[in-house]
């Protein structure tokens, strides 16, 4: 079975609730969100393997610590995933970026695949698959299928909320996909929206309706 983290560091909780407040205009929920995708990939990164290095300082030499050859690749499920990214580039500025466009039927709920880019080694890197919700798990699920599908190996989820349905569909598809979350909250509503959740991560990152 993954790996469920909630992270419960206080920047992330206070910058949510400012998240999940319908006050709060696109420029700032934007901004919030870029903000708590760094503080998430801070977290998500902290196992990544060091190796020794040497260098020269301005006052010796010095053995010092850098990552040990890991690329990193982030994977945003369009649109909403969009929103995180920016965050997580400006501590892994490295890190490759592909994309897999998904939308839901509003009939079924089920997710329809429609775009899909991604770096050529995936199945070489580890993958951070994110999106800022987690409710029925149908996205998710697909977007992680189509990218074992293609090679990937080494996967993660980052979402910034979720549903309790939403994580068990994951679990159940991927138990070796790890879950990232800022918080766990209550259910579905019968609508597939998550309570008390945040409203449509998509149309309020582009203040659409």
């Amino acid at each position: 079975m993954s790996k469920l983290y909630v992270f419960d560091h206080p920047l992330i909780q206070h910058k949510l609730t400012y998240i999940r407040d319908k006050s709060t205009g696109t420029k700032e929920f934007r901004a919030l969100v870029d903000e708590v995708s760094a503080l998430m990939a801070f977290e998500i990164t902290r196992d990544l393997p060091l190796e020794e290095t040497t260098i020269q300082t301005p006052v010796t030499e010095a053995t010092t610590q850098i990552i040990s050859g890991k690329k990193i690749g982030v994977i945003p499920i369009l649109r909403a995933g969009l929103g995180m990214v920016d965050g997580i580039l400006k501590l892994i500025p490295t890190a490759k970026v592909g994309h897999v466009g998904l939308y839901r039927d509003p009939e079924t709920l089920k997710p329809v695949e429609y775009y899909i880019k991604l770096p050529t080694d995936i199945q070489e890197r580890e993958l951070i698959v994110v999106d800022p919700m987690l409710a029925t798990g149908g996205s998710a699920n697909d977007a992680i299928h189509s990218l074992k599908k293609r090679g990937a190996v080494n996967i993660k989820l980052m979402c910034l909320i979720a549903a309790p349905e939403g994580v068990e569909l994951v679990q159940e598809e991927h138990p070796d996909v790890d879950i990232y979350l800022g918080a766990l909250d209550e259910k579905l509503n019968e609508k597939g929206y998550i309570v008390p959740g945040l409203g449509d991560a998509g149309d309020r990152l582009f203040g659409t309706k």
